[in-house]
């Protein structure tokens, strides 16, 4: 059972499910296309995508599943801002100097480091893929099995779980980038 959502003036809906068109055009598809993979009516996609109604848990995963997504990543999409600002923070950590901002499934950092600085084990990481981009200067990293040296302009990813140092071989400015791992049991 659907329910109407009536909007007052100035006041945002609960959930803003417009977001649904933004993904089936993203996809290249049509209503009529939605509706024949997903199994929900033209109507009710339609509806939805112009908030004129709230959807049930199974339309959702009926429409999240064309998509590759579970209903709760398509409820997600509707609850939250489309957007999240945020202030950076700065910070030293044995030499490197850090500017940061953290969001749920990432943190970007942007450091420099003058010659000769070493840190190891720069954050408690949590499941991370992490990405370092030098952009200017050399940088090396050592992992467990392998050491990477970094010039202007190359980028390493690596699982940011394994113990790894970074060594500023000569000044250097660079970018890292944890993002979380999804984890879907």
């Amino acid at each position: 059972m659907s329910s109407v959502v009536f909007e007052e003036e100035g006041v945002l809906p609960m959930f803003n499910f417009s977001v649904l068109r933004e993904i089936r055009k993203r996809a290249e598809m049509t209503l009529n296309d939605l509706s024949k993979a997903s199994g929900v009516s033209i109507a009710v996609i339609s509806k939805l995508e112009r908030n004129q109604t709230q959807a049930e848990v199974e339309t959702l995963y009926k429409i999240g599943r064309v998509f590759g997504m579970r209903a709760t990543d398509l409820l997600t999409l509707a609850e939250a801002p489309l957007s999240n600002r945020k202030e950076s923070e700065f910070y030293d950590s044995d030499g490197f100097l850090f500017r940061a901002v953290r969001y749920a499934n990432a943190d970007c950092l942007l450091g420099e480091a003058k010659k000769g600085a070493s840190l190891s084990k720069p954050e408690i990481h949590h499941d991370d893929h992490e990405i370092c981009w030098v952009l200017n200067g050399t940088l090396r990293l050592t992992l467990p099995q392998e050491v990477q040296t970094l010039t202007d302009g190359q980028s390493i990813q690596f699982d940011a779980i394994q113990e790894h140092t970074y060594e500023a071989l000569e000044d250097c400015q660079f970018m890292i980038v944890h993002i979380r791992k999804d984890k879907r049991y």
